[in-house]
């Protein structure tokens, strides 16, 4: 899977789509392989407070339980419940319906540190040898 090119990256495999001062988080294709089979997803609810650079819920697959770095401090303004029905559906379209949270970001300058997508590509061809 190619790893969309409008996205932001960490280098803890999480993404992020901007879209205004609303900014989509995810995991990537990467991490999602490397945890194989999920099977649960815990997310904050709409209304919570997230912090950039802090865990805002975990996935759980079959070989670990794994944090979810936030990128951006805000508020969660929407949950995909999908992934909490079926947490398989981030090992299927982790780009596309395997996101997880949108926050409305108090700040987008966290976002700065992120990678772009070949940045992030140079990190996992990095990560392979």
């Amino acid at each position: 899977m190619t790893n969309p090119v409008e996205l932001k990256y960490s280098k803890d495999h999480d993404w992020a789509k901007v879209e205004g001062k609303v900014v989509t988080l995810g995991i990537t294709d990467h991490a999602q392989e490397s945890l194989g089979d999920v099977v649960f997803v815990e997310l904050p609810a709409v209304g919570d407070k997230i912090a950039a650079g802090e865990s805002y819920g975990t996935v759980e697959s079959v070989k670990a339980v794994s944090d979810i770095v936030a990128a951006v401090s805000g508020t969660v303004v929407a949950v995909n419940e999908g992934v909490v029905d079926a947490p398989d559906t981030l090992n299927n379209d982790p780009y596309g319906e395997g996101w997880l949270v949108r926050v409305e970001a108090d700040d987008l300058k966290p976002l700065d540190n992120l990678l772009n997508v070949q940045q992030y590509e140079a990190l996992l061809a990095e990560e392979e040898h």
